[in-house]
């Protein structure tokens, strides 16, 4: 009896005489953990193969949206878009950086992956609101007055604009004081302001100086604006005069509170 409880004590104090994870969790528990702590491992390792050494995952194809004047095919050359690679490691924001640099008629631009071959390129272009006459051809001004594209001819959806700066008086004063860039600044914000119905009929807007601005409009008619402060208001007092007037010639809004018009 004496040996067997001697046996006893000793198997007791060799089994806690393990380290204490060991105690606490016991051997079977520890070998399940250990078993998962193994596939998850494994399932890691097999997701990092499959993003970037298969050919699962890899770039076959780059589709593109929301193109007007540009094409497809200009977007995908001026992308660059490294086909083959592997698609997790495409940088989108270097491929949108590329092609706002390209292609500064793009005002806007997405790159997205599309799982599993594919990236795709979300375009919004840049609207012209004014033209400037560049020698034979004409230079597209968007509504922040970006300079972003020379075309040959000018569309009839936008305005023509003149810088009649003379080199003495208020004109010349305003471009020592504004420069030429914020000038056709306010003139775009002039054309932004132009309700829908008037822009369609202008066929040029001339700037004298910083609060001389005008309308020539395409049945030779002409407006006074003034300056580009309180546009919208301008704007619905030119609505409203042409409606009151139409057989006026010309018609003065730089004070939208006194408008007036004149001829017939």
């Amino acid at each position: 009896m004496a040996g067997s409880a001697t046996a006893e004590r000793g198997a007791r104090e060799q089994e806690s005489s393990g380290p204490p994870l060991v105690r606490r969790l016991g051997p079977r528990r520890l070998r399940m953990i250990i078993l998962l702590a193994l596939s998850v491992i494994l399932l890691g390792a097999a997701g990092i193969w499959v993003l970037y050494g298969s050919g699962w995952t890899r770039v076959e194809r780059v589709s593109v949206s929301g193109t007007h004047v540009l094409t497809p095919a200009q977007v995908r050359e001026a992308a660059a878009v490294p086909l083959g690679s592997p698609l997790i490691s495409v940088d989108t924001g270097e491929i949108e950086a590329r092609l706002r640099a390209r292609l500064p008629r793009i005002d806007e631009v997405e790159a997205v992956r599309s799982w599993p071959h594919g990236i795709g390129l979300k375009v919004t272009e840049r609207q012209p609101v004014l033209f400037i006459r560049k020698g034979s051809n004409f230079v597209e001004v968007d509504d922040e007055g970006v300079r972003f594209a020379t075309i040959s001819e000018v569309p009839k959806n936008a305005p023509l604009l003149e810088m009649a700066i003379s080199s003495t008086g208020s004109g010349a004063a305003s471009l020592r004081r504004f420069g030429e860039d914020r000038l056709v600044r306010e003139a775009v914000r002039v054309a932004g302001d132009l309700p829908a119905a008037v822009t369609q009929r202008t066929r040029a807007l001339k700037v004298r100086s910083y609060d001389d601005i005008s309308l020539e409009l395409t049945d030779g008619r002409t407006v006074s604006w003034g300056s580009a402060e309180k546009g919208a208001l301008k704007g619905r007092t030119l609505t409203a005069l042409m409606k009151a007037s139409p057989a006026a010639r010309h018609f003065d809004v730089s004070a939208p509170t006194a408008p007036a018009s004149a001829g017939s």
